[in-house]
């Protein structure tokens, strides 16, 4: 049995900008292989917004625990609240902007799992690499 508590998790500001700690991923657990996915813990700060991003192979879902916020996932858009899920299609570019007053909250469930090489990242234009 694996069991997470997400009082005992540490956080990190990801790739994207988002503040995360990875609650389930197979490369966390020794001699642990029979998950296909991972799950995250995710927030976005007030005002903030994660950068631009895409999972070249994977799909993501996100699952709104509390805030609210817009997703774009391309050329869409779409408000977003507490107890929404949002399925993301593999190789589309997406983002989430908090536009409540406090943090924006959520699970992210990628499938196949999380792999740092099939994520890529759009910086903004007036930021250096």
């Amino acid at each position: 049995m694996i069991l997470q508590n997400i009082r005992d998790q540490e956080y990190f500001r990801a790739g994207d900008e988002s503040i995360l700690c990875e609650l389930l991923h197979p490369k966390n657990f020794e001699n642990f292989s029979g998950m296909r996915y991972s799950l995250a813990h995710a927030r976005v700060e007030a005002g903030q917004s994660t950068l631009p991003h895409r999972l070249r192979k994977s799909s993501e879902v996100y699952y709104i625990l509390s805030g609210t916020g817009t997703m774009h996932i391309g050329t869409e858009k779409a408000s977003v609240t507490e107890g929404q899920a949002i399925y993301i299609p593999p190789g589309s570019i997406q983002f989430i902007e908090n536009t409540g007053t406090g943090d924006l909250v959520f699970l992210a469930i990628v499938d196949p799992l999380w792999r740092e090489e099939d994520e890529e990242i759009f910086r903004k234009k007036d930021e250096k690499d």
